[in-house]
């Protein structure tokens, strides 16, 4: 039983798109991280910008993976999340675009 396992562990980690999938989900843990590291240097809890880009770029990666790996679940997820993630960067964005064209720069 933990043959069959190990075996089939060691097959999946020779696949290229395994491997990328491994890094997109690495991406995406470093958001909270960083989220972290910001949160204990503000003494407060804080979501820095680097958060959503970083949830963009992982959240991407995972997307393409989940299309690649043909699952329907995790792809309708996936791009469901980067509905949120880009909202959230237009809400950030949004005031500073706003006061820059009123203000002609």
């Amino acid at each position: 039983m933990f043959q069959a396992a190990f075996d089939w562990v060691s097959r999946e980690l020779h696949r290229p798109l395994v491997l990328f999938g491994f890094a997109a989900q690495f991406v995406f843990f470093l958001r909270f991280v960083v989220q972290w590291y910001e949160s204990e240097r503000r003494g407060r809890s804080h979501i820095p910008l680097a958060f959503w880009y970083l949830s963009l770029l992982g959240g991407v990666m995972i997307l393409v993976y989940a299309a690649l790996e043909k699952n329907l679940v995790f792809t309708c997820a996936s791009a469901l999340s980067l509905l949120i993630y880009i909202r959230n960067l237009m809400l950030i964005y949004g005031p500073r675009y706003r006061r820059r064209r009123r203000h002609g720069a």
